[in-house]
């Protein structure tokens, strides 16, 4: 068996589906209104907003929040929310007001093809470097949970082979199990069951074959997938894993539900991905003096929001990210200041505009076809290389699996 399974998924039965899907947790971090507008308009309707916390909500009694989402699984669980589905993929269809469609897989992955250590070469890679501190939050809820629903999406370099392309072509002959709107501006998702699973999990595990590696990335190692969206949920699982694994004979490890999680593959050919920049605005800082310094020790492609532009052909996006980066730390430790991530040029100029001690710099957007050969060579990307989508685009928690 590979790194690609299929899964015995639990969908809800007879919920109101607007109710059921809630986007993933890591959004909307700075906006308290989005939560408080979406838990009134579930109230007591079974949701995946019971069984997860948003970030905005990390801090507090971490431990009593916990223990509320496991109630709530616990009792989903009892009172028969969900259906539990024969081992299965389900191929998804995802519009928003941006993009007209975006398909998906939803499977099972084993956690034992994937690390974000740094160095490691696994078949599923970390495409940014792993914060440790942002772990153990997810993991005192995953540790208890007896089921889980995720967001992580995982991208597919199958440019020639267009998988998923090929299964919806097909998707006539699938049984439908889900249609509908998705809450607060998230457009519309439906999904077919897949239960011929074989042939698309094995055609996905061609990707890393030996020879297609070294021809795409001059490396064997074997790289099947990115992790797109997610990367410290799936690391969350990943360590739950591991501590399980720890207490188990050798003979039950293989099948333990913990080993797998679930996942959401996409191609990162897929016309609804789009990799969009995030600069950096740094405040309360000389801005002659931090400009004059940045342009002299940063070379690279970036431009000064109102004025310099720094041109180097020659210099990779994440090299450019990675010393652009090392410079801001090493500034704002000497001299003081602060830096924030922002999505959008005319933001930032905006921002730059309103203050005369902040200093807003400029990036180029990532290439889509560049992204494996970039982790394969340089391994996982500096911190907020790049953005996939707008907040509302993300992946909305549907399906889940029991973890134990």
């Amino acid at each position: 068996m590979g790194a690609v399974r299929p899964a015995r998924m639990l969908l809800p039965r007879g919920a109101d589906w607007e109710k059921w899907a809630v986007v993933a947790c890591d959004q909307y971090t700075s906006q308290p209104e989005y939560w408080e507008e979406l838990d009134a308009f579930v109230g007591t309707a079974p949701s995946t907003l019971r069984m997860i916390l948003p970030e905005l909500y990390l801090s507090g009694n971490l431990e009593e929040k916990a223990e509320e989402i496991c109630a709530f699984m616990e009792g989903y669980l009892e009172e028969g929310v969900f259906s539990e589905l024969d081992e299965c993929f389900i191929l998804l269809e995802r519009s928003t007001p941006c993009r007209p469609r975006r398909l998906g897989l939803v499977a099972a992955v084993d956690l034992e093809c994937y690390d974000y250590a740094a160095g490691a070469k696994p078949l599923i890679r970390a495409t940014e470097g792993t914060i440790a501190s942002r772990i153990p939050p997810r993991l005192m809820i995953r540790k208890n949970a007896p089921v889980e629903f995720p967001h992580v999406m995982l991208l597919a370099d199958d440019a020639d082979e267009r998988i998923l392309e090929r299964l919806y072509a097909e998707r006539g002959g699938l049984e439908k199990v889900y249609d509908f709107e998705l809450n607060m501006g998230g457009g519309h998702v439906r999904g077919w069951r897949v239960t011929d699973t074989a042939p698309v999990a094995a055609a996905f595990e061609a990707l890393s074959d030996t020879a297609r590696m070294r021809e795409k990335y001059g490396e064997d190692s074997g790289f099947l997938f990115a992790v797109g969206d997610g990367n410290h949920s799936l690391a969350a699982a990943k360590a739950h894993w591991e501590s399980v694994k720890k207490t188990l004979p050798l003979g039950e490890r293989a099948a333990h539900p913990a080993r797998f999680a679930l996942a959401e593959i996409v191609s990162v050919y897929d016309d609804g991905i789009c990799f969009e920049p995030i600069h950096r605005f740094v405040t309360g800082v000389d801005r002659a003096r931090f400009t004059e310094g940045l342009c002299a020790a940063v070379r690279g492609n970036y431009r000064i929001a109102g004025g310099a532009e720094q041109t180097a052909g020659d210099v990779p996006l994440p090299e450019t990210i990675r010393a652009l980066d090392a410079f801001i730390e090493d500034y704002i430790r000497k001299n003081g200041g602060a830096v924030d991530y922002v999505h959008g040029e005319t933001a930032v100029r905006s921002l730059a505009e309103r203050d005369g001690s902040s200093v807003g710099i400029l990036l180029g957007a990532l290439d889509k076809a560049e992204l494996f050969r970039f982790v394969a060579a340089y391994g996982a990307l500096p911190k907020k290389t790049f953005s996939m989508g707008e907040a509302f685009e993300k992946r909305y928690y549907i399906e889940g699996k029991k973890i134990r």
